[in-house]
């Protein structure tokens, strides 16, 4: 199974990068996990961040297309333990070929892009940087995938 994760901004720190690329490495070919950053709608000081959001949210829909699912990271998605992380997870690798979770630019994502996903996740009820979700998402990916196998590296 792919997963791809798409998200809005394409200039992030270089320890975003970083952080993003330790945990990538560490999935196994068969949850690989990949990123494709689009740029962020323009804004101005007038004008409407709709018009920049449905900008942001055709973009993410064009990379999405052929995923079998679409995750909608959203801060008022359902929040899910490691375990039920896992159980997801396990349910995506036998169910679908490829996965794509969105994360959406500084105001959120559209309701179309909302609409459309089959899910929503929500890492936290916090508000959080955009940069900081692409790691954790991929470690919260790698911990469940994990759990899944066994390893050590989750403990309760």
């Amino acid at each position: 199974m792919r997963i791809a994760l798409l998200a809005v901004g394409t200039r992030m720190p270089g320890w975003v990068d970083q952080a993003f690329e330790t945990y990538r490495k560490r999935l196994p070919p068969q949850c690989g996990l990949q990123l494709t950053a689009v740029p962020a709608g323009h804004r101005r000081q007038r004008s409407d961040p709709a018009v920049a959001k449905a900008q942001e949210c055709e973009r993410l829909l064009k990379h999405a297309r052929s995923a079998d699912r679409l995750v909608a990271l959203d801060e008022r998605g359902s929040e899910w333990n490691t375990r039920e992380l896992a159980a997801r997870l396990q349910g995506w690798q036998q169910e679908c070929s490829e996965i794509a979770l969105l994360v959406g630019g500084p105001d959120g994502l559209d309701g179309d892009c909302l609409s459309r996903s089959d899910e929503r996740w929500s890492l936290s009820r916090l508000t959080l940087p955009h940069a900081l979700v692409r790691v954790l998402v991929a470690e919260q990916l790698y911990r469940a995938w994990t759990l899944l196998q066994g390893h050590p590296y989750h403990r309760e």
